[in-house]
């Protein structure tokens, strides 16, 4: 390999142990399973690898990988077109609180209820509040402009509150596992 090949290795490995823990949240959220998100992660970050050079030459490999992400999840979606099921049980959280059956509760209330909007609102809502994207990041990574991510996060959020009221001021945190 080239001299300019290893330091762009190191920096793709790099890369891919620092964000991988944030993406599988994302993916996660858009899946709603484990094995799917993991799955999700790496043949996003294959496709990244492809197009390494380039994304590290312009500084976008992070919207990059997730905009693939999010339309290799609308891939499957399209091509199951059957509602998703989430795992009956969650994985156990470490150090939890005592009102750990009240947030489990909770993350349930919201999982089931993102399942049950539609994709574009679901990326939204993952992009805008889980992964903390502004309005105009969120619409380069989708593809759509900010006026896009806009009705569809409002449109997502009065479903939200119709689906799961009880997450209002619930202050339920990013992570939904």
């Amino acid at each position: 390999m080239a001299p300019t090949g290893q330091p762009l290795a190191a920096d793709f490995d790099a890369f891919v142990r620092t964000r991988t823990p944030a993406l599988l949240r994302s993916a996660y959220l858009l899946t709603g399973d484990q094995h799917l998100a993991e799955d999700l992660v790496q043949s996003a970050l294959g496709l990244t690898h492809r197009a390494w050079r380039r994304l590290h030459a312009e500084g976008n490999a992070e919207a990059y990988v997730r905009k693939t992400m999010y339309h290799l999840q609308v891939s499957r979606w399209r091509r199951r077109r059957v509602a998703e099921a989430f795992p009956g049980e969650l994985p156990d959280r470490a150090g939890a609180g005592p009102d750990h059956a009240e947030h489990t509760a909770l993350r349930l209330s919201l999982r089931s209820a993102l399942s049950r909007l539609t994709a574009k609102q679901r990326a939204v809502v993952v992009l805008r509040f889980f992964d903390d994207l502004t309005e105009a990041q969120a619409a380069e990574v989708l593809g759509v402009s900010v006026g896009t991510v806009k009705s569809q996060t409002a449109k997502a959020l009065e479903r939200l509150r119709i689906l799961a009221p009880e997450l209002a001021g619930a202050g339920v945190n990013g992570d939904a596992r």
